[in-house]
């Protein structure tokens, strides 16, 4: 524990920027508690809370930078990318167009408290055309507010953290193994949600071409959109004869949607 505890204090600044960094260029890593530690050595004196907020801000900065630019350019195809790569990559496009969809542009300001959220909302406001200057503006809004609120909660409840630590010391359990374990735990849980979800849709699934095949034979088939506007934008595409209906519009309009038929859904 306390080899732990030197090397965060030794490289804690290195160790900020980098998880920070990682975490907002998508990949699935924890920052908050680090920026929990760092708060709480800090009201030791060990750091100084400025400079960790504007490392911190400076990390996500850079980041968000590049996804913003890599929206606005690369379009609809990089945040398919992005979600990829996230812990949930299936239900991640239809999070992040619904909430652009029902916030705007304010969306920005509270992302990076939505973990996972955050890496995502920045190539979609790219894609969505925002101008740069309030981009920056909102960006640097909701990261000087969320790195500022968990360095802030590292200073008042340092005391509570530090009787945590404690326990893990006596139990004499590295806590990089601690943070191993739950870290696993919690990334296994989410694989196994992901494998069951995949297997119910590849019981349902339909290929482009018996679909268009059984519409050649003459079977009434009703095919509804449900691809998000953005998906739509970047291709131009549409599909014949399809219903258009957003996901966010299946509750209040799915009356609309014919019963005495087989239902194909096609969606992003």
């Amino acid at each position: 524990m306390n080899e732990v505890l030197q090397f965060l204090i030794q490289h804690g600044y290195a160790i900020l920027f980098g998880v920070v960094f990682l975490e907002q260029a998508g990949l699935p890593v924890a920052s908050v508690p680090v920026l929990l530690g760092i708060g709480a050595l800090s009201a030791e004196g060990r750091f100084s809370i400025v400079a960790a907020w504007l490392l911190a801000v400076l990390a996500s900065l850079v980041a968000d930078i590049v996804w913003y630019e890599l929206g606005r350019r690369r379009g609809y195809g990089v945040l398919r990318v992005v979600c990829r790569i996230s812990l949930e990559p299936d239900t991640c496009v239809k999070r992040t167009t619904g909430a652009f969809r029902r916030h705007g542009s304010g969306t920005l300001v509270a992302a990076k408290f939505i973990p996972g959220f955050g890496a995502v909302a920045t190539p979609m406001a790219g894609l969505m055309r925002m101008s740069p200057a309030r981009f920056l503006m909102l960006d640097i809004a909701g990261v000087t507010l969320w790195a500022g609120l968990y360095l802030g909660l590292g200073v008042i409840f340092r005391s509570q953290l530090e009787k945590v630590a404690a326990v893990i010391a006596h139990t004499g359990t590295s806590l990089a193994v601690v943070a191993i374990c739950f870290a696993g735990g919690y990334l296994s849980w989410k694989w196994i949600q992901r494998r069951r979800y995949l297997r119910q849709l590849e019981a349902a699934r339909i290929t482009p071409q018996e679909l268009w095949s059984r519409i050649q034979a003459g079977e009434s088939i009703s095919i509804l959109d449900l691809r998000h506007a953005p998906a739509i934008g970047a291709t131009g595409a549409k599909l014949p004869g399809a219903l258009r209906l957003p996901p966010e519009d299946l509750e209040t309009k799915h009356q609309e949607i014919p019963r005495d038929r087989d239902i194909v859904l096609y969606c992003s």
